[in-house]
């Protein structure tokens, strides 16, 4: 039986004395695009910060494609690609220079890099910005050359937390989009999307909603909040599909 793409077991956290995660075990599964969802304070961005290696756990294990992300950190960590919230990054370069400078970080070949920068960059339509200095960005601009660094190393995981905002990222040609199919493919086939939401949208993306010590997983119309709407969009998945590996 092949190991899931994420497997949190028995995770908790306490930030002082607040008990943030309490006893969370979640599973996120292959060829999945799987939705965090729940208001502030919930223990998303502390839930997703223990899975990707970023802060230690209290207590329980965090398992990425069977890699312990504390026992075995290099190999787990390869692994995963993270666009964390309020990210900050090396402005002073040029989008095309960060991109160069992260694969390389991650140890992918150069001739790699160059290849799946130029794909990255043109997929999120930032190939005429690409020689730019990142701090003339916009803020959306500046999503996205944090999401195509999250992506250069070409991930499993790929770990999206409140991603855009309310910045919505457009694919250029719907026609070469393959929606959740095409993320699937892009992240090896049966890797997984995670990312984290205030509210969800999209009635076939798969979600699990953590809110304290629970979790709930299900479809969409199982996991909308007291308005009763789900808000969480395809346009990630549909920009995805147009990046080939």
């Amino acid at each position: 039986m092949q190991a899931p793409v994420m497997q949190l077991s028995e995770l908790t956290k306490n930030l002082g004395s607040h008990r943030a995660v309490d006893d969370l075990t979640l599973t996120v599964p292959r060829g999945s695009m799987f939705g965090v969802v729940g208001p502030n304070g919930a223990g998303k961005t502390t839930t997703l910060s223990m899975a990707t290696g970023l802060l230690r756990p209290d207590g329980g294990r965090v398992e990425i494609l069977g890699h312990d992300v504390w026992r075995d950190p290099a190999r787990a960590k390869s692994l995963i690609g993270v666009l964390p919230d309020g990210l900050r990054t090396f402005d002073r370069l040029s989008g095309r220079e960060l991109l160069r400078h992260t694969g390389l970080l991650h140890g992918v070949d150069v001739i790699d890099v160059a290849r799946r920068s130029d794909q990255l960059l043109d997929a999120l339509g930032l190939d005429e910005a690409a020689d730019k200095i990142v701090a003339d960005y916009s803020a959306g601009m500046t999503k996205k050359i944090g999401l195509a660094c999250a992506l250069i190393h070409a991930p499993r995981v790929l770990v999206l937390d409140e991603p855009f905002g309310r910045q919505r990222v457009r694919a250029r040609s719907e026609r070469r989009c393959g929606g959740l199919r095409g993320a699937a493919r892009l992240l090896g086939g049966d890797g997984a999307a995670v990312r984290t939401r205030h509210r969800a949208r999209g009635a076939r993306a798969r979600v699990g909603g953590v809110a304290g010590r629970r979790a709930h997983r299900g479809r969409l119309r199982h996991a909308r909040g007291a308005s009763g709407r789900a808000q969480l969009e395809q346009t990630l998945p549909e920009l995805l599909a147009k990046i080939n590996t």
